[in-house]
């Protein structure tokens, strides 16, 4: 295995959940506004858990303690933060 497939599944994004999509919503554009990268995905089930509303902020794993930072300085409301390896392939639409 090449080191680029090692560094691949290696490769750790971070869910940020919420018991409503009001705090979710109040999240990202606090995010937004810091200047801060985040993107609205669907929770995964595997980690959805009871009170998750199914929507989450979708961090990169070199953003994460940037984000911290920003909740914990602006009081920010949310439920959990998930650590999961990246489930996405890049070379899924790859043909050649």
């Amino acid at each position: 295995m090449t080191e680029d497939k090692k560094s691949e599944k290696r490769k750790l994004n971070y869910y940020i959940l919420f018991e409503n999509y009001t705090h979710g919503l109040a999240l990202d554009k606090i995010l937004k506004e810091e200047g801060l990268k985040s993107r609205i995905a669907p929770t995964p089930r595997s980690i959805q858990g009871k009170l998750s509303c199914g929507m989450s902020l979708l961090v990169q794993e070199e953003d994460i303690d940037g984000v911290r930072e920003c909740i914990e300085r602006r009081k920010a409301r949310y439920y959990s933060i998930v650590e999961m390896e990246c489930q996405i392939n890049p070379n899924r639409n790859v043909f050649c």
